[in-house]
């Protein structure tokens, strides 16, 4: 696959503490949090099989070349190939003689920098601080095949296919879907209109049925939700939205908004019994004024156990909200459930056993076949 290296305005960085914790910057903060542990990673190797061809390289782990000038290419060609347990870039070197001494490549987990020195000159080739997904940087090789420079890097987990080689909206959204195998999203959270644009855009990348449980409801009942509201009360339009999410719990391959807000469902913390059938994400505005708060305030929320919204699986933090940025949302949304599902691989099969036994409630301890939900004494489980 040929691409074109490009600068971003939105980063990731993923802080792999307990619990798990990212944060996305763009022009409003973003906070993708999980309630998910990683699993401990595999030591990395510490050797380079040894190759016939005197020009391949290890990589050297300390790059300094701060006092050496410059530049930096953003529309590099590269072409990229995903071989099972590695993955190789063909990146063109351009015009001039390059030899191996004028090459520097600085690979770490997630992070690749890639170098050339021309004429007294650093030249950036690429650079990216979000590679797919983790790679064992002490094994990278690399080697000059004519006017390309070819490198390759070994993956930690090797049974991941990888699109390309970062982390952007256009390979989120075309691996992932290897990694849902069909279950469904839901957007909860105190906006019905950001629940709904990004459930349009992930539908979109995804190839998902959008659905939104304002609109459905509004068909049903024949008038606004705001008319609703205020002849019945918004219990009664959260027990409506119960009975839809019913109806679309054994839904594959949809991304559903749900109602925002005290009149929803989902900020009720008795009426998830559904919604844990697909992976949930709560879309938050915050009050924090910087990363770290609205990180803490994230880990606050998900701890809140008389708050609904807090049986979410990942919460992504919004410094505010602005349309425009709706697909920087849904990338943020994509890379916190890719690292969600690989730190429990089973979760997509769990759901769908939690399905198929009626969605009874017990989510994530499922019981066995026969349980009786009526038999849970605890008030404030999701088993409405």
């Amino acid at each position: 696959m040929a691409s074109s290296s490009s600068s971003s305005s939105v980063a990731l960085s993923f802080l792999y503490q307990n619990p798990i914790k990212a944060s996305l910057s763009i022009p409003k903060t973003f906070l993708p949090y999980s309630k998910l542990t990683f699993p401990s990673i595999a030591s990395f190797y510490s050797a380079i099989p040894r190759l016939d061809y005197n020009n391949f390289k290890k990589i050297n782990p300390c790059l300094h070349c701060s006092n050496l000038p410059t530049s930096s290419t953003n529309n590099t060609q590269y072409e990229f190939s995903d071989g099972s347990s590695e993955v190789e870039l063909r990146l063109e070197l351009g015009q001039g003689d390059v030899t191996p001494k004028d090459i520097y490549v600085d690979a770490n987990e997630s992070s690749l920098a890639i170098r050339v020195q021309q004429s007294g000159i650093f030249r950036t080739l690429m650079e990216t601080s979000t590679l797919y997904e983790k790679i064992k940087p002490a094994e990278t090789i690399w080697y000059i095949d004519e006017d390309q420079l070819v490198i390759s890097l070994k993956k930690q987990n090797s049974e991941l296919k990888w699109p390309d080689i970062v982390e952007s909206w256009e390979s989120l959204s075309a691996g992932i879907t290897q990694l849902l195998r069909g279950t469904s999203i839901y957007l909860v959270g105190e906006s019905s209109e950001i629940n709904q644009r990004i459930a349009r855009e992930l539908a979109v990348g995804l190839g998902y049925t959008p659905l939104c449980t304002k609109e459905l409801l509004e068909a049903y009942a024949k008038q606004s939700m705001e008319s609703w509201v205020n002849e019945e009360g918004s219990d009664a339009v959260a027990e409506a939205e119960r009975a839809i999410l019913e109806s679309l719990s054994s839904q594959a391959r949809a991304v559903i908004a749900t109602l925002g807000g005290k009149k929803g469902a989902a900020g009720r913390v008795n009426q998830w019994r559904h919604l844990f059938a697909g992976f949930t994400v709560w879309l938050s505005l915050s009050q924090a004024t910087d990363e770290e708060s609205a990180k803490e305030e994230a880990k606050r929320n998900m701890q809140d156990s008389g708050r609904g919204y807090s049986n979410a699986e990942v919460v992504v933090k919004l410094g505010g909200w602005d349309p425009n940025y709706s697909k920087a949302v849904a990338q943020a949304v994509l890379s916190a459930l890719k690292r969600l599902i690989l730190a429990d691989k089973d979760l997509p099969g769990k759901k769908s056993l939690y399905i198929r036994l009626g969605c009874r409630g017990d989510w994530p301890d499922i019981k066995p076949p026969g349980w009786d939900p009526s038999t849970s004494l605890d008030a404030s489980s999701p088993l409405s």
